[in-house]
Parts: structure tokens; C-alpha cells; sequence
């Protein structure tokens, strides 16, 4: 008679219920349908300093753009990438197309889609695993993906069906095609 070892189950929600959980200092993610928990990570002036420009120099490109306009977030902006298996991740910044904002849900405090940009800044928490499951999910979904590391001053593009791009402080960052226009030295994401 052979035992069988019974695993505890996957604990699965909806976006909807991740929403409504209590903010009690956990970090919640839906991956592919599995929850995933981690405590909140404690952020530094790098990384602070790091979202709040690079959500400024793309709010300053954004109001050069044309109506319709998309919408910039930052702050683990919340996303359903996936409806099924329900894939739902806070977003350090990210560019919402006008396409996206059209159609989103007053009701729902996320966006039901994927945003055309995901830009991810690395922590000192960060597992390597985990960073890289979720690129891959955003370049899955058609997303182009910046993975900005503060600590090396440099932001490496994903886009979809190409290979990654990395630039440093003395080069400059081009957001063509999917940011018509966008162009930035690298140095200034990083500041002084």
C-alpha cells in the first residue's frame, strides 16, 4: 500500500477579493492564479526617488502627446493582466494606453488589462524568480517591460518577441514605438 502525501491547496482569489483584503503590510500578488504573499517591503530613498521620476518624465511626455491621452501611474498600480488563469500585480509604474482608460471600470479601483508599459524597480527584497516570471508575464501579455536597477543605474527594456536591451547612465533611453517621442538621458532617471 503506497501513502500519499496531500499538498496543502493553492489559495486562489479574484482580483476583486485581493482588493478587498485589509491593507495589513502585506504585499499580494495573483500569479497565474495562485496567491502570493510577502511582507511589504520597506522602500528606500533609491527607490522612491527612482518611481517618482521616471513617473514624472512620463507624465512630462505624456501631456506633450495628443487627445486622446493614456494615464501614468505609480505606487504598485494595480492591473488584471489575465482573467484566466486570474493574474492580477502592482505595478511600480506604468503607463495606461488611451485605449485601456477608455474602457476601464469606474467601479473597479484597477485597470482590467494590461498596461502598455510595466516599469519594475528593483528592491533589495526582490527574488531573481519572481522578477523574472513576472517580465515574462507582462512581455506574455504584450506589455513592454523596464526593469530599473537603482543600485546600477541601469533600465533594461522587454518588449514583446525581441531580446532585452540594457542601457546605462551615458547612454540615452528611447521609448520608440510604443511611447512616440520619448527620449530621455538615462542619468537623469537616477538623479544626482
Amino acid at each position: 500500500m503506497s501513502s500519499v502525501t496531500l499538498l496543502p491547496p493553492v489559495r486562489t482569489l479574484t482580483a476583486e477579493e485581493l482588493m478587498a483584503l485589509p491593507d495589513d503590510g502585506i504585499s499580494r500578488e495573483l500569479i497565474l492564479g495562485e496567491l502570493r504573499e510577502q511582507p511589504m517591503t520597506r522602500r528606500n530613498w533609491k527607490h522612491s526617488g527612482t518611481e517618482a521620476t521616471i513617473a514624472k518624465l512620463l507624465g512630462v511626455w505624456l501631456d506633450e502627446q495628443p487627445e486622446p491621452r493614456g494615464m501614468v501611474h505609480s505606487g504598485e498600480a494595480g492591473f488584471r493582466l489575465l482573467p484566466d488563469p486570474e493574474t492580477f500585480v502592482g505595478i511600480d509604474v506604468a503607463y495606461a494606453s488611451a485605449e485601456l482608460v477608455a474602457r476601464r471600470n469606474p467601479a473597479l479601483p484597477f485597470y482590467d488589462g494590461p498596461p502598455a508599459l510595466a516599469v519594475e524597480i528593483l528592491s533589495p527584497s526582490d527574488q531573481h524568480g519572481d522578477v523574472v516570471e513576472k517580465i515574462g508575464l507582462y512581455l506574455e501579455v504584450g506589455a513592454v517591460a523596464w526593469l530599473v536597477d537603482p543600485d546600477f543605474q541601469t533600465v533594461q527594456i522587454h518588449r514583446p518577441g525581441q531580446e532585452p536591451e540594457t542601457f546605462n547612465v551615458l547612454q540615452e533611453l528611447s521609448g520608440e514605438p510604443y511611447l512616440p517621442g520619448f527620449r530621455v538621458p538615462v542619468a537623469r532617471i537616477f538623479g544626482p
